[in-house]
């Protein structure tokens, strides 16, 4: 399925030059002149990512974004500026934008930047369903085979005499791939859903690695659960039930 975009610049020609690159690249684009229009195709519109340029008359690149917050949070954001200034960088961060971008942006780092923010969607999409789904179907306690007692809102894990306690975190992500037996989840993907804040695909595994790390070592101590956290190459995790 095609993305939608919206591209909202007040110059006919940067308009038009950048809907034309990114219809080249098969998107759906749409285009207009000003915040305000934008805000009213946005109201009436499914737009998955948004183009805006800063400075334009009226309401400007910044107002549109608090706008479009609010009544599309899931539509990501490219500020496009011809003026470097800091402060507008870091309150257009503040606001939630997806990358900020320099005029004249070459088509390269534009399609990068567009294709980066569309993939950090689509992510969040499935995070969000996943969360959706995970809090209609919650189990609290699962009681496997052997036995084993895996208490996920004590956070423990009981097997005869031994007890072992897990952290916020490893609860959190114990839950994630329990409760979605047999799906694999990317690094990214999981430290939305147990850390919540998203990362780039090169910084997931770091930050998971030690996690996942803690966690197994926990886990070894239950023959039942010790091989279930199972690792997808270059991929991430997945949780193998038969327990």
């Amino acid at each position: 399925m095609k993305s939608n975009i919206l591209v909202v610049d007040d110059e006919p020609v940067a308009r038009q030059s950048l809907s034309d690159i990114l219809k080249l690249e098969g998107y759906v684009v749409s285009s207009v002149a000003n915040g305000q229009a934008a805000v009213e195709h946005v109201r009436t519109h499914a737009v998955d990512l948004m183009i805006v340029d800063l400075k334009m008359p009226g309401m400007d690149g910044l107002e549109v974004i608090q706008v479009v917050n609010q009544t599309s949070p899931e539509t990501e954001i490219v500020l496009l500026t011809a003026h470097g200034s800091i402060e507008s960088a870091m309150q257009a961060l503040r606001l939630r934008i997806h990358d900020y971008l320099l005029k004249p942006a070459s088509p390269p780092q534009i399609l990068a930047s567009v294709k980066k923010g569309l993939s950090r969607r689509t992510s969040k999409s499935r995070v969000s369903a996943v969360a959706s789904a995970s809090s209609d179907n919650a189990q609290d306690v699962y009681s496997l085979k052997d036995g084993t007692m895996v208490d996920l809102s004590r956070r423990q894990i009981k097997f005869k005499t031994k007890v072992e306690h897990l952290t916020p975190a490893e609860g959190r992500l114990l839950r994630i791939l329990m409760e979605n037996e047999g799906k694999v989840f990317s690094h990214r993907e999981l430290v939305l859903l147990v850390q919540g804040y998203d990362t780039s695909q090169q910084e997931a595994p770091e930050i998971l690695r030690p996690l996942v790390s803690r966690l197994r070592h926990k886990l070894e101590a239950f023959p039942s659960l010790s091989e279930k956290v199972v690792s997808v190459r270059g991929t991430g995790y997945l949780y193998e039930g038969g327990g």
